[in-house]
């Protein structure tokens, strides 16, 4: 993808996400998702604390070390789409701040180009809107075009990703999967 579609596709999943965020009713927040432990409340937390970490990662270039604990624990408070929709904005913001995208950023894993951090961004926005609407009982088809551009993301490096210990092993798709649900497929999901 060039910078314009990934800065266009990281902001469409954040909105998608953001949608189902503001569909959670009060009674919904703990209820389990298909992210192993993970409750709705969980869910929405570590999406949040993610975008938490880009503007100091790409606009300020900090490094982990940097940003330490800061962003552990419960960061939603009594206001949790709020705190979403402020983290969001500030995420997608940081992006798209000119040259942003050819940053070089101190990740987990050591350094590596904006460009590519926010494509992930954006995969792990999609995935997740998918995994909020199955634990809401929203919706859980999602725009074909997001479902490509995340698919065309993971596909590179999804055979490491169960090694990770983060996800499930991959499962197969049925022969005529759309994007999405190879896509879900890939990440240990069951559509």
């Amino acid at each position: 993808m060039d910078n314009d579609e990934i800065l266009r596709t990281h902001g469409e999943a954040l909105a998608l996400f953001g949608a189902r965020v503001h569909a959670v009713r009060d009674d919904q927040w703990d209820t389990p998702t298909p992210c192993a432990q993970w409750s709705v409340r969980d869910l929405v937390n570590h999406l949040t604390a993610e975008q938490l970490w880009v503007p100091r990662l790409v606009r300020d270039g900090a490094t982990i070390a940097d940003v330490g604990s800061e962003y552990d624990g419960d960061l939603l408070g009594g206001d949790p789409a709020g705190v979403w929709d402020r983290a969001a904005v500030a995420a997608v913001a940081a992006f798209a701040e000119r040259g942003a995208l050819d940053r070089t950023v101190e990740l987990s894993y050591g350094p590596g180009p904006a460009d590519a951090y926010c494509a992930q961004m954006m995969a792990d926005a999609v995935v997740h809107a998918w995994d909020l609407s199955r634990a809401i009982g929203a919706d859980e088809r999602l725009p074909g075009p997001l479902a490509q551009a995340a698919l065309r993301e993971v596909e590179p490096y999804a055979s490491g990703l169960a090694d990770s210990g983060l996800f499930a092993p991959a499962v197969e798709p049925p022969a005529d999967a759309d994007d999405l649900t190879r896509l879900l497929c890939l990440l240990g999901r069951r559509p």
